[in-house]
């Protein structure tokens, strides 16, 4: 099907402003997905329809990086269906998509972690959580690092800085070059909460990046390098690590057995309402659920045997 590229890019404020009166959220000038909030949580049954074709408005969507990939797609194709639609996809992190939800400058927030854990509690409260999928991550090695496997406690020893060299956890005789995600990034909250167990400072020498997409090059690149990405990413450029002993693949996910994964939350402001709406019930599409989703390395929440609170708790 061919689609009209979603356009990318800093917007300026007034661009923005300038999407208010096409639709989306009321109160909002455009559209961005973000993570759950203290409020209501809603994960739609798929359904066999996609979205009706007499929609019209710009919707902007902003924040997580690791979700980007599947809105932009998901977007392109919504636009295809929908003619009088304009989907911008933004990333700049998930702490990034919900202040601008919250602020009312997109229609959606994209986040991997729920609005509480990053916004104040009557900011929170104010967004509607929508869940379009979970995303699963791993830790990431350069190729040459030699190793394939890490317990909880060297993986926290590597990104505290303790372990320096591979040699010392059964690897290559390389010097560790640790490749993080900012403080705003819900792939960071994500990989600390459920993989590390615990927030760390960056150590000397480590290298920053806000995208998936250079952390996965500089891992790729640079001997000794150490990073995390969403299964969306990973690829023969990179060796994705085993955590614990379980490999990382979805059924382990699915089952609970591999705890490093989160929700892929689309935040609004209140309920949406016009494009904004079409568009998120478009996602949870059977359509959507059965092939973008699964194609791209997400996991459709409906094929989880567990759930996650905001909390961390695991509900069998």
């Amino acid at each position: 099907m061919k689609s009209k590229k979603t356009l990318f890019g800093t917007l300026t404020l007034s661009a923005m402003l300038a999407l208010t009166a096409c639709g989306g959220n009321s109160g909002s000038t455009a559209t961005t997905t973000e993570p759950a909030a203290t409020g209501t949580t809603t994960t739609p049954a798929a359904t066999e329809q996609p979205a009706e074709a007499s929609v019209s408005g710009e919707i902007l969507a902003v924040g997580s990086t690791a979700l980007q990939p599947l809105v932009d797609q998901v977007g392109q194709e919504f636009m295809a269906n929908n003619p009088d639609v304009v989907v911008q996809v933004q990333g700049g992190g998930s702490g990034t998509g919900l202040t601008q939800v919250s602020e009312g400058a997109a229609n959606i927030g994209n986040s991997d972690v729920f609005a509480e854990e990053k916004l104040d509690a009557d900011k929170a409260a104010e967004l509607v959580d929508h869940q379009v999928a979970v995303v699963a991550m791993a830790t990431v090695v350069n190729k040459d690092a030699g190793v394939t496997n890490l317990t909880k406690q060297q993986l926290l020893d590597v990104f505290k800085g303790t372990v320096t060299n591979w040699s010392e956890v059964g690897g290559a005789d390389q010097k560790i070059t640790i490749v993080n995600r900012p403080s705003s990034s819900g792939t960071r909250a994500t990989f600390e909460k459920y993989a590390l167990g615990e927030k760390v400072e960056n150590v000397p020498g480590a290298i920053e990046q806000d995208s998936s997409g250079t952390v996965k090059q500089i891992v790729a690149d640079t001997k000794g390098a150490v990073g995390y990405l969403a299964f969306s990413y990973l690829d023969d450029t990179v060796t994705a690590l085993s955590y614990d002993g379980v490999e990382p693949k979805e059924e382990n996910v699915q089952s609970g057995d591999y705890p490093i994964w989160a929700y892929e939350h689309m935040y609004t402001k209140g309920e949406p309402d016009g494009a904004t709406k079409a568009f998120l019930d478009y996602f949870m599409t059977e359509e959507v659920q059965n092939a973008d989703v699964t194609e791209l390395g997400y996991i459709p929440v409906s094929s989880m045997e567990v759930k996650r609170d905001a909390e961390g708790k695991v509900i069998q």
